[in-house]
């Protein structure tokens, strides 16, 4: 048996994942209001809850990125879905602050994987042209799952309640393992399924390193040695606040700016989403498109960061300025996170541009530690500040795009790969 195009239906599959994924991180934000109405739990209860999971969706970034260059991606995703899937599924039994952290610990460390994850199976299952579209078909389902999440966890909090919605969603994890361990059998150099001439496409197109099954993975220490690492480190750090500000707190600002309870935060929530789900397919597709016409990887990675910047930079502009609708906000957030999703498939495309297959899950989980770290300080003051105004958070994030922008350009002069200079 031979499967056309099984590269795609690989990436379907984590594109899939990651829709779960968003689901099973939102529905905490989503039904927040009415478990702290149950539990008697307050705002500060919640961002301390929400800092609690951003530390160990840092940890799991770095620790799940070795795991995947250890393990392989097969079964990487194996371990962090059953991790996530079963923590999402106990958030039913939770009854207090303790428990609630305990729980965003697990989900935490289980959910950090499919970033180095999809980063590393993009490197072995795509060819270099390829990898951004590969990218922002994943991250489209962080979108989708964001676009969903609303409707799906309000419908299913009015039928159920918090507590089965919780193991609903938990299961969908849980499901998802059964295609996996199907489709995904063997890597591309021994895939039955995989027909000859895919195979020969896929790495005619790839660095040579890619290839070399048996050189070992670098070092943390060893691939920031290079320079162009940094780009993606301090890049992440100044870019990923502005994509969590939003996943995180716009629940909690509808509520808190437009008195909106959880029905209607699930008809308003999703609206943004939609821009973001076509920032990632159209920023890939982009850079793609201008590699086809023979512009190297460097121009093409960063022409589609800029513009991807200019939007995002424009729409926090526009929020701050014009957005005193519920109406008004969820569209100009749309373009804020189309702009966002533009620019960080090509952002998280770097460290295969950078490194072969054996590094990539490193370096790129190491990068989502760093950025999840500036979302924790973020996380930090959005409760103090919110509590005068919402405006000075949105000033902070805007400033934040013109620096993740510059710090590529600084240490990445040119991408491309280091282990072939």
């Amino acid at each position: 048996m031979k499967l056309k195009g099984l590269r795609w239906w690989i990436i379907g599959l984590i594109g899939l994942a990651t829709i779960i994924n968003y689901i099973d991180r939102s529905a905490l934000a989503i039904m927040w209001p009415s478990i702290a109405e149950d539990l008697g739990m307050t705002k500060n209860d919640y961002a301390l809850i929400l800092n609690v999971f951003m530390v160990a969706y840092a940890v799991g970034q770095s620790v799940s990125g070795k795991l995947f260059d250890k393990i392989g991606t097969r079964m990487g995703y194996v371990v962090v879905i059953i991790v996530w899937g079963l923590s999402s599924f106990f958030h039913s039994m939770a009854r207090g602050i303790l428990s609630f952290s305990f729980l965003r610990v697990t989900l935490g460390l289980g959910e950090a994987g499919n970033w180095p994850g999809a980063a590393k199976s993009n490197a072995e299952w795509f060819p270099i042209k390829e990898r951004a579209i590969a990218q922002g078909i994943f991250n489209a389902g962080a979108s989708v799952g964001s676009v969903v999440a609303p409707p799906l966890i309000a419908l299913l909090w009015a039928a159920f309640g918090w507590q089965v919605t919780f193991m609903f969603v938990g299961s969908f994890g849980l499901i998802w393992l059964i295609p996996w361990l199907i489709i995904n059998r063997q890597g591309v150099d021994k895939h039955p399924w995989l027909t000859d001439l895919e195979r020969q496409y896929i790495k005619e197109g790839q660095h040579k390193a890619d290839q070399d099954t048996e050189t070992k993975g670098k070092s943390i220490g060893q691939i920031l040695r290079h320079k162009e690492s940094w780009s993606v480190l301090i890049g992440r750090f100044f870019l990923e606040p502005i994509w969590w500000l939003f996943v995180g707190w716009m629940p909690l600002y509808l509520a808190d700016v437009y008195g909106f309870d959880v029905k209607q935060i699930g008809f308003f929530a999703w609206v943004p989403y939609v821009g973001a789900a076509v920032g990632s397919i159209a920023g890939g597709w982009y850079s793609g498109r201008l590699m086809s016409k023979g512009h190297s990887v460097n121009r093409s990675r960063k022409t589609t960061i800029v513009i991807g910047a200019a939007l995002m930079f424009l729409g926090l502009v526009v929020t701050i300025l014009f957005a005193d609708t519920p109406e008004k906000f969820v569209g100009i957030v749309a373009l804020v996170l189309f702009g966002f999703q533009f620019a960080i498939s090509n952002v998280q495309t770097i460290p295969s541009d950078l490194f072969s297959g054996k590094s990539v899950g490193s370096l790129a989980g190491f990068g989502g530690t760093v950025g999840v770290f500036s979302v924790i300080v973020m996380n930090t003051l959005v409760p103090i500040i919110s509590e005068i105004s919402y405006t000075p958070i949105f000033v902070m994030i805007a400033v934040f795009v013109p620096l993740g922008v510059g710090a590529i350009y600084f240490f990445a002069p040119k991408i491309k790969s280091v282990e072939e200079n």
